[in-house]
């Protein structure tokens, strides 16, 4: 009987620190892989509508020049786009990955 309860004490020790271990997201490298992702789809259509051409050349994706200073949709201006995305993505995942690993530590930590 008590062999029982002490494997399962064990069970659960082990459990919990399996949960802290693998359930925790590292914000740099989320921040980091959206922040290239959103960089390199702001540069390809940007490029994709550079090559495209046209009377008025991606007059949405223009906008974005309200937001992103300096940028425009031209081949110069996918590689100012393409910045903006890596900064913009890498503060978003950061976000993401703190927010998630907040709620995982208090959820681990401030059980019933």
């Amino acid at each position: 009987m008590a062999t029982k309860l002490n494997s399962a004490a064990n069970e659960e020790i082990f459990e919990e620190k399996l949960t802290k271990a693998v359930i925790r997201l590292n914000g740099n490298v989320l921040g980091i892989v959206l922040g290239i992702v959103a960089g390199l789809v702001i540069f390809a259509a940007t490029n994709f509508l550079v090559i495209k051409g046209g009377e008025t050349v991606g007059p949405h994706l223009a906008l974005l020049g309200n937001f992103f200073i300096g940028y425009s949709v031209t081949f110069l201006g996918s590689i100012v786009g393409f910045f903006y995305g890596l900064l913009m993505g890498y503060i978003v995942g950061f976000l993401i990955g703190w927010i998630y690993n907040s709620v995982v530590y208090l959820k681990t930590h401030f059980k019933r």
